[in-house]
């Protein structure tokens, strides 16, 4: 008996060294993260007076200008999303197989760069680059073609589509590029052994176990694309009806006068997609871990 209690007590202080450590994660999670979701989404279903209710939803799920911005928002992180994915997939299938060595840790760094910039800099970037008075326009328009004689700006939704998409690309090529060095050379040859040509073992076996990561990885750079503030704000000036840049106006005092909270019920609208987004890339993950298994 004296032996069972004791191996429980052991039991129970490994469990209990094993959580301490992470008490301090947990604290920072809850203040940070946790404690502001519960504080907005209560205040969201606050009337002017504090009385509960479902008002501030209303403009959300009818048509209108926020419910208008939602579906910019989320066109642009699909849009993004599918653009970084692709060409990111691409460029981490061309690193993976020509740069080894200190050239492929190079390249590493740039990504994670390219992929970490953003905000006011990265906009006024494209502005001195591709605005009317810009670099590239100006050597563009002496090689003969003027990219704003027709609809094009960089202050519009393809304006903020190309800046976006500087940051995804770069992004993808970090999360994707470790599934790409996965695949090992023992299936591909085990298919070869069997008749398979390059095209049949990319069909049959490289892409259906790639097709989770890549997946997971779209689901990243859409969330990432649907969050983002700072850069487009400081490029369209608010003229791209993006959910972000109006939670800033409200959030700056530009408040509807009968709903104070109104801000709070579009962030929590937020919250909502970026869960359903973080949980398909949970899945996707998941699905990605077996094949590695």
């Amino acid at each position: 008996m004296g032996v069972a209690e004791a191996r429980a007590r052991i039991r129970s202080s490994s469990r209990n060294s094993g959580v301490l450590p992470l008490l301090p994660f947990f604290l920072f999670t809850g203040f940070f993260l946790i404690w502001p979701v519960i504080a907005v989404t209560l205040r969201s279903f606050k009337g002017n007076k504090e009385e509960w209710t479902l008002a501030n939803y209303r403009p959300i799920l009818h048509s209108g200008p926020y419910f208008h911005s939602f579906v910019i928002s989320l066109k642009l992180s699909l849009v993004t999303g599918l653009i970084g994915a692709l060409l990111g997939a691409f460029f981490a299938y061309v690193i993976v197989k020509y740069a080894h060595g200190k050239f492929g840790a190079v390249i590493d760094s740039i990504s994670a760069v390219f992929a970490n910039s953003g905000g006011v800099p990265l906009a006024f970037m494209f502005v001195a680059a591709f605005g009317t008075e810009g670099i590239v326009t100006k050597v563009l328009k002496t090689l003969g073609w003027d990219i704003y004689a027709g609809h094009f700006t960089i202050f519009s939704f393809t304006g903020v589509v190309m800046v976006y998409s500087f940051f995804q690309v770069p992004l993808m090529v970090l999360v994707f590029k470790p599934a790409i060095a996965g695949l090992r050379k023992e299936w591909e040859e085990a298919s070869i052994n069997l008749g398979a040509n390059s095209f049949t073992y990319w069909r049959r076996v490289g892409i259906p176990i790639l097709i989770p990561s890549f997946v997971g990885a779209f689901f990243l750079l859409f969330a990432g694309g649907f969050s983002a503030y700072a850069t487009a704000r400081a490029l369209t000036v608010g003229t791209v009806p993006l959910v972000p840049i109006i939670i800033g106006n409200l959030v700056d005092g530009n408040v509807v006068s009968d709903q104070t909270h109104l801000g709070d019920a579009l962030a929590v609208g937020m919250i909502v997609v970026a869960t359903i987004v973080m949980a398909g890339y949970i899945w996707a993950r998941s699905r990605a871990a077996k094949w590695r298994n």
